[in-house]
């Protein structure tokens, strides 16, 4: 028992996995608890039943299917044109001083700017089609993660960065198989992060002018008050970014095994 408690200490695969499931199960039941006792009234919180109903109406018709892949989608064009703009950029700022002054200013300015006050200036600027939604996407999690790219490459040791001179190598060569390489665990694990900041605008993104997506789904829902409509669109954004994040640990864990091993 003592071990499971140790700071930074492994614990049984099946424990983990234990717990893990027992907490799943411990929001079930007191959602449960709530709903199908009356402790709340079932028109603000809707029994499990009542949204498992929901999801069948809208999975039947097809709904559910076109919601999803809309909002996917913008997902993956957003977070797409963020990350490609982001990792040299982010390089950039990293390795060079001459970068970071002339970059980080401005995306710091704009970085705390909130993403909803876009939406109408991107309304004005490109109009009402799938444009701006992924403008909106990118607006909320380039700028962040520009400057995360930024902290991984610079915690690269700078001992690596000396002894791959002392071989001779060019700076484009330290950069292209030294620094990359080595901050590339702490990338990917942005990339993560970031991720899950691109499904949190999902619905500001979709808040006007869209007749299909999640976010575009649980605004309708709340416009006739439809509770297990409405919460169905939050859960499968959940259950949607959870495997998302999952996939992006199972890729780290095949990548970079070392990492573990160096942590032990």
């Amino acid at each position: 028992m003592k071990r499971l408690f140790r700071i930074y200490d492994d614990i049984p695969r099946g424990v983990y996995l234990g717990v893990a499931i027992f907490s799943i199960c411990f929001i079930l039941a007191l959602w449960s608890l709530l709903s199908y006792t009356g402790l709340t009234d079932t028109r603000l919180l809707p029994t499990p039943s009542d949204v498992l109903a929901a999801a069948q109406r809208e999975a039947g018709d097809g709904t559910l299917w076109g919601d999803m892949l809309a909002s996917s989608y913008r997902i993956g064009l957003g977070f797409l044109a963020s990350t490609v703009l982001a990792i040299p950029i982010g390089l950039l700022m990293g390795t060079l001083k001459i970068g970071e002054a002339f970059f980080e200013p401005p995306i710091d300015l704009i970085r705390y700017m909130p993403a909803v006050a876009f939406v109408p200036l991107t309304i004005v600027w490109i109009g009402t089609d799938d444009r701006q939604k992924v403008a909106i996407l990118f607006i909320g999690t380039f700028f962040q993660q520009v400057l995360l790219i930024m902290d991984n490459v610079k915690n690269v040791p700078r001992n690596l960065v000396n002894v791959a001179y002392t071989f001779g190598l060019k700076p484009w060569e330290v950069l292209t198989r030294v620094i990359l390489p080595a901050s590339l665990p702490g990338i990917v694990d942005t990339l993560r992060i970031t991720m899950g900041w691109a499904w949190t605008y999902l619905v500001v993104c979709e808040l006007v002018a869209a007749d299909q997506g999640l976010g575009s789904r649980i605004m309708i829902s709340e416009r006739y008050f439809d509770m297990p409509a409405m919460i169905l669109g939050v859960l499968v954004i959940g259950l949607l970014g959870i495997t998302i994040d999952y996939l992006f640990k199972f890729l780290y864990a095949r990548l970079f095994p070392y990492m573990k091993r160096r942590a032990a």
